[in-house]
């Protein structure tokens, strides 16, 4: 009989006592016959969510320049996302909490993912201070100073109300050295253990389950990655997500860590890529058994005038398109796509008028929706390896 270390065993102890509630159902309906896409479904408080599925981004309780209606109606969004750090400095979490929640404040009665805060430790590095404790940071708006711990995350996003709340933790930089990135991945980890603890000494705020995602960290080394996918998987989670990725690594190298993490991750829980990415770069990662993603590209890219298409990018501010009088996308999924034409949401984008960057957000959003939706449907056939080299060879192509 093998011994085991005190450590070990109070290690297992503290699994066994924290492990996490259960919050949320997922059920795996079909998986690739030639890859690891798979389609599924999980069921919120608000609602169910068919997998794979792309999350529009909320920063502030909103998705930029898109009405609720329209996201529900014509985007066809299942779920969004809400940022932490944004919404605790502004409207700030009273608000929220004496308007019943983030759904309630917003009007969106689907379900709502919200981040940790974590990241804006990562792109706000210049104005931030991190410790075992947590980040002390500035505020972008009046320069205040706050603190994120992963306790007071977790009561933020409480407040908040998600539906799927992350766990706090440090993205690491794409290019960091593998000493660094070592530390770091062990104070992520200290930090998921009193996520955890926290997590689960608290209760939601307004009558609704939360489920807690903790966050796979390692950068660009595969054996800190296998170290952090195995050390999430202690604990009884509702759906895993994995983090610095997209953050200034190769895509090749980001594929790979895709794949070393997933081969860890149990197979009956969501996972969630986040803040990834192009349309490529969501079919290749659904290839590699991913389940959920986040992305502002399809919004910040809108407003400067890229649409994504069936058929490749288009840059609208291009002069080709001045006398084109054509519908935006013939064979796009939004109404916008066959109100206006290519000619006038250029004029709008040149000119610098809300309307074009609305109509270009909301044809994007919807083609990311349809994106992921699709990649599900051609996973129900048997025929997601074939459809997805032929849409890749579409969507490399410029207009």
């Amino acid at each position: 009989m093998q011994k085991c270390s005190v450590k070990e065993v109070v290690c297992e102890i503290f699994i066994i006592l924290c492990g996490l509630t259960t919050n949320m159902d997922f059920q795996l309906i079909h998986t690739s016959v030639k890859s690891k896409a798979r389609a599924g479904i999980f069921k919120t408080a608000h609602g169910e969510v068919e997998t794979p599925v792309f999350m529009p981004v909320g920063t502030a309780g909103s998705v930029k320049g898109v009405h609720i209606k329209e996201l529900d109606e014509d985007i066809k969004a299942q779920i969004i996302l809400g940022n932490t750090y944004h919404l605790y400095l502004r409207p700030g979490i009273d608000i929220i909490e004496s308007a019943g929640g983030l759904h309630k404040f917003n009007g969106w009665n689907k379900p709502i993912l919200t981040d940790s805060g974590g990241f804006q430790v990562f792109s706000l590095a210049d104005i931030n201070k991190l410790n075992e404790e947590g980040v002390k940071f500035q505020s972008h708006i009046d320069g205040s100073y706050h603190m994120f711990t992963p306790e007071n995350s977790i009561d933020i996003q409480r407040s908040i109300g998600a539906d799927i709340i992350m766990a706090f933790d440090e993205c690491t930089p794409g290019d960091a050295d593998y000493a660094y990135a070592k530390k770091s991945l062990e104070l992520t980890q200290r930090w998921l253990d009193r996520c955890v603890e926290h997590f689960n000494n608290t209760s939601p705020k307004y009558g609704h389950g939360q489920a807690l995602f903790p966050i796979v960290q390692g950068c660009v080394y595969p054996d800190l990655r296998k170290v952090a996918a195995k050390h999430v998987t202690q604990y009884n989670s509702d759906g895993y997500a994995i983090g610095g990725l997209a953050v200034g690594e190769k895509e090749e190298v980001m594929y790979a860590m895709i794949e070393v993490v997933n081969d860890i991750l149990p197979g009956d829980k969501p996972r969630y890529l986040m803040g990834v990415g192009t349309p490529v770069n969501m079919l290749e990662a659904i290839d590699r058994g991913v389940d959920m993603f986040d992305c502002v590209m399809p919004t910040r890219n809108g407003r400067n005038g890229m649409l994504f298409t069936k058929e490749g990018m288009i840059n609208i501010r291009n002069k080709k398109w001045e006398n084109d009088f054509t519908p935006v996308d013939p064979e796009g999924t939004s109404y916008v796509d066959q109100a206006y034409s290519r000619a006038y949401l250029r004029h709008l984008i040149i000119s610098k008028e809300m309307l074009g960057a609305q109509i270009a957000s909301i044809h994007n959003l919807a083609f990311y929706t349809w994106l992921t939706r699709e990649a599900r449907n051609q996973v129900m056939k048997n025929n997601f390896h074939e459809w997805k080299a032929e849409m890749i060879g579409r969507l490399n192509r410029k207009l």
